[in-house]
C-alpha cells in the first residue's frame, strides 16, 4: 500500500461517521479519490425493499469529494463542504456495496470544485451524481 493510501486509510479511521459507515479508501491519486461503503442492513432506508438510505449515500459522496480535494496537487491543509448537490438516478441494489468516485477538477485560491458519482456493481448506471464546492485552507507559507 502506498504512503498516500496508508494516510488516507488512517484519515478514514479518524472520522467517526466514516468508521461507523464502514468506508474504505480504494484508490487515491492527484485530485481523485474512490471510497467504497459496504452494504449494511443498519443503513436501509426502505425496509420493504432493502434499499440503502440516501443519507448514507450522500455521506459517502461528501467524504469522497473532500478526500479528492485533500489529495489535489495544491495540497490544502484542510477543507470543508460549502455546497453539495446530489441527483439520485435510481435506487441502489440491495445487498451491494456503493462506491463513490470523486474528481477535484478545478481549484481557485479559496474554493475547490468537485464532481462525484456513486455506483453499485452496475457501474454503467450511476446510483447518484453530484457536484460540490469546498473551502480551501492553505498551509502556512
Amino acid at each position: 500500500m502506498t504512503d498516500k493510501m496508508t494516510q488516507a486509510q488512517a484519515m478514514m479511521q479518524s472520522l467517526p461517521h466514516a468508521r461507523s459507515l464502514g468506508m474504505i479508501v480504494t484508490a487515491m491519486s492527484a485530485g481523485q479519490a474512490t471510497i467504497t461503503m459496504p452494504y449494511d442492513p443498519r443503513l436501509i432506508g426502505d425496509p420493504a425493499t432493502g434499499v440503502l438510505h440516501g443519507g448514507a449515500i450522500s455521506a459517502l459522496m461528501d467524504t469522497a469529494s473532500g478526500a479528492a480535494v485533500m489529495c489535489h496537487p495544491s495540497a490544502p491543509a484542510a477543507t470543508a463542504t460549502l455546497d453539495l448537490r446530489i441527483d439520485y438516478m435510481r435506487p441502489a441494489t440491495p445487498g451491494q456495496a456503493i462506491t463513490a468516485r470523486a474528481v477535484c477538477h478545478h481549484v481557485t485560491r479559496t474554493v475547490a470544485f468537485v464532481r462525484v458519482t456513486a455506483t453499485d456493481a452496475d457501474e454503467s448506471r450511476p446510483v447518484a451524481m453530484g457536484t460540490g464546492t469546498f473551502t480551501l485552507e492553505r498551509p502556512p507559507a
